[in-house]
């Protein structure tokens, strides 16, 4: 008990241990490819195709953050004393193919574009990122500092920008693809799918305890949206303001109902 975290009979297989550690490195490898000439940069490929709820370029310095909290998660997850824990075991493979989607996804839109295949490949990031949410939303165990600065808040940063990340390169590639609205629709259409955004992102709110670092690094999304394309349009403006109320709201029902759980199982 003194260690404070719950262990595993069987010890992770140290494949994906190795796995997480490499494909760490290869995101980040992968986004740097045109430092030595090869692609095109991604926020040169982000511009070609620009939408209205395309955030404003400053949002993106976010991956220094988020590519050290990998590493950091990369790191921990090696030590020979979390081999057997059991909250991180249950979080190396949706980690490891949340990496390498990242990996997949720079090096595709460097040499290619934003398209409809880098959507794909971003939904397969997500999609792993949400089950690790899932897994440490579950867990019920205790937790000790390493595993709520290491995992839970590097992993629960990534899954929210993804999750802005995804919508925006929809938005991108349809624009790539050449399916796009008039200029009179296309406003009422992007704060359409800012509002959904938002209520995804407060469903999952909601289901993760209110998960705080999701919270914020989805409003700095917002933030990012509302200092670019909500200074074009209005609608996109009460868009963005409107999700990031549906943010703020399914972080606090998460909450409370956190709190609930806990006094319930006090009693």
């Amino acid at each position: 008990m003194a260690q404070s975290i719950a262990r595993s009979i069987q010890p992770a297989p140290d494949l994906s241990r190795a796995a997480v550690l490499v494909l760490a490195i290869a995101q980040v490898a992968a986004a740097a490819m045109q430092a030595v000439g090869l692609g095109t940069p991604i926020g040169e490929q982000s511009d070609a195709v620009r939408t209205l709820i395309t955030p404003a370029g400053w949002a993106f310095s976010i991956w220094g953050a988020l590519y050290t909290g990998s590493f950091v998660f990369a790191i921990y997850q090696a030590l020979p004393s979390q081999r057997d824990n059991a909250y991180v075991s249950g979080l190396r493979w949706p980690a490891a193919l949340a990496f390498l989607g990242n990996t997949l996804w720079a090096l595709y839109v460097q040499l290619v574009d934003l398209s409809a295949i880098s959507v794909a490949i971003i939904f397969l990031s997500l999609g792993s990122l949400l089950a690790a949410l899932k897994h440490m939303t579950s867990w019920s165990g205790p937790l000790s500092a390493g595993d709520r600065w290491c995992v839970r808040l590097p992993l629960s940063a990534l899954a929210a920008w993804l999750t802005a990340a995804t919508i925006v390169n929809i938005a991108a590639s349809l624009r790539f693809h050449g399916i796009e609205a008039d200029a009179s629709a296309a406003p009422v259409i992007a704060a359409g799918v800012l509002a959904l955004g938002g209520a995804i992102a407060g469903t999952a709110l909601a289901r993760s305890r209110g998960n705080l670092p999701f919270a914020l690094v989805f409003l700095w999304a917002l933030a990012a949206i509302y200092a670019a394309g909500g200074q074009l349009s209005s609608w996109v403006a009460f868009a963005t303001i409107f999700a990031a109320l549906e943010t703020l709201v399914g972080t606090m029902v998460g909450q409370w109902l956190e709190r609930s759980r806990r006094a319930r199982k006090g009693n």
